[in-house]
């Protein structure tokens, strides 16, 4: 019988030492490490020889490899889809985080009811829930198809059985982290048991052709609970971003093998579930004030998309003697600079104020089309002067005050449009090629003559 050693997994990075440590040493954390019984894998009796003929596939040519013409299977919802690149692939395993109660059971319920409803065979299996408590949630989010079939089960090698039995299109696992192998010594949702339950199912996708959902628990950092290399072997990541007392959600893919990662999904939530935002631009403009200083409307990129965001900036007085600076919604390194930008090329003193700027509906946006209408609400609250509310402003500032040019200027433009909006500050080399655009266009190229325009 072999000898049973004890080893000590990090939880956070998998990495493995034969003592406890307080500190990880390739990842830095403080206490993760949890003991763990090694018991090495009895060897094969006859060696490579012993190896069954015909148990691995052999190597094929490209032109050789079966292709299926129905490559996705599209959920029926179109926000879902956009994120995801067109719908679910055969064999593709997808794993979706975010904050508990954010809605990601939610989605994947209403997604297993679309697809049932078109005939497809669905295995929803929960260590979470019992079946009574998946039909009572069932019931409240009126799903009713009969290809729905649930299974309350945290066994691994029991599930894997019951999927190569069932052969359903689709197979949810809720969640990955209360998953348990009994051949594993360790408890559910340590490292060695989410790394390999998670192995054991992309197995069973990739050789029979099931498209598979994991649904993964994430840290108070907001990272995916488990080992780093869990992102690493599955086809798709996508996260639920929002907070839980708000309706809207936003779903991100930051892994897509099979579409692209800069696409945005925005839902609501309602009582029967979460429902798509078809003009998410309209959604959040719908609170707008008027008659007010330091707000503005800047049109963003999300993906493909053009999104219309409020961009709201205040500047008052402070009463430390280091005024507070903060930015939500908008990198905070990127604002302490364009307020740095101002002081020296605007002449204006800030340092005896406080800073603050917001982008409003819970949304994130990092890219530098954001810089100068960031710019146009701190001056404005700095000033109390009102920006027109018909006007739109983006464009990228420079450290030396220069508004240099943005991408997707056209489709930008364009939304504004069909929200009515009147006038828009642009970068002076984005004029150029504009086609089928009625906005009244301010072309500039620093920081001074935009704040002039808006002053009027």
């Amino acid at each position: 019988m072999a000898k049973i050693r004890k080893k000590y997994v990090c939880q956070n990075c998998g990495y493995t030492t034969s003592k406890w440590m307080g500190k990880c040493t390739e990842c830095g954390e403080w206490n993760t490490f949890v003991e763990e019984l090694d018991m090495p894998a009895p060897k094969a009796s006859g060696g490579h020889a012993s190896l069954e003929r015909g148990v691995y596939n052999k190597p094929k040519r490209i032109a050789e490899i079966a292709h299926r013409q129905e490559g996705r299977l599209p959920t029926g919802n179109a926000e879902l889809d956009r994120v995801l690149g067109g719908g679910i692939v055969h064999g593709g395993v997808i794993l979706l985080g975010g904050d508990p109660g954010i809605g990601k059971s939610t989605i994947l319920l209403q997604t297993a009811e679309s697809l049932g409803q078109k005939g497809l065979k669905i295995l929803y299996i929960s260590g979470e829930e019992s079946e009574e408590q998946l039909k009572m949630r069932a019931l409240r989010m009126k799903v009713t198809s009969e290809n729905i079939y649930f299974l309350s089960e945290i066994n691994v090698p029991y599930i894997t059985r019951t999927i190569l039995a069932e052969k359903p299109d689709l197979v949810v696992i809720d969640s990955i982290q209360t998953m348990y192998s009994p051949e594993i010594t360790s408890a559910p949702g340590s490292v060695s048991q989410i790394r390999e339950n998670t192995n054991a199912l992309i197995q069973i996708a990739k050789k029979d052709g099931v498209a598979m959902v994991l649904v993964g628990h994430v840290t108070k950092e907001g990272s995916l609970a488990g080992p780093r290399i869990l992102e690493h072997m599955v086809d798709t990541v996508l996260y639920f971003e929002g907070e839980k007392y708000h309706t809207y959600r936003m779903l991100r893919a930051v892994k897509n093998r099979f579409g692209s990662t800069n696409e945005l999904g925005i839902f609501e939530m309602t009582q029967t579930g979460l429902s798509e935002v078809k003009n998410p631009s309209e959604m959040m403009l719908l609170s707008r004030p008027k008659n007010t200083c330091g707000s503005v409307v800047v049109p963003c990129m999300e993906g493909t998309r053009p999104i219309l965001i409020e961009l709201q900036g205040l500047v008052s007085s402070s009463g430390f003697s280091n005024p507070r600076r903060m930015a939500t919604g908008m990198d905070y390194n990127r604002m302490v600079l364009l307020i740095a930008i101002m002081e020296k090329r605007l002449g204006i003193q800030m340092q005896a104020m406080d800073a603050y700027i917001n982008v409003v509906g819970g949304m994130k946006i990092d890219e530098p089309a954001l810089d100068l209408a960031a710019v146009s609400v701190l001056y404005s609250s700095f000033r109390d002067f009102e920006i027109p509310p018909d006007m739109m402003i983006l464009g990228e500032v420079g450290l030396t005050g220069e508004v240099r040019n943005i991408q997707n200027a056209e489709k930008r433009l364009k939304e504004g449009e069909k929200l009515g909006f009147k006038k828009c500050i642009l970068p002076r080399d984005n004029v150029r090629g504009l086609e089928g655009i009625s906005l009244e266009i301010f072309p500039v190229d620093n920081i001074a003559k935009a704040l002039n325009i808006i002053k009027g």
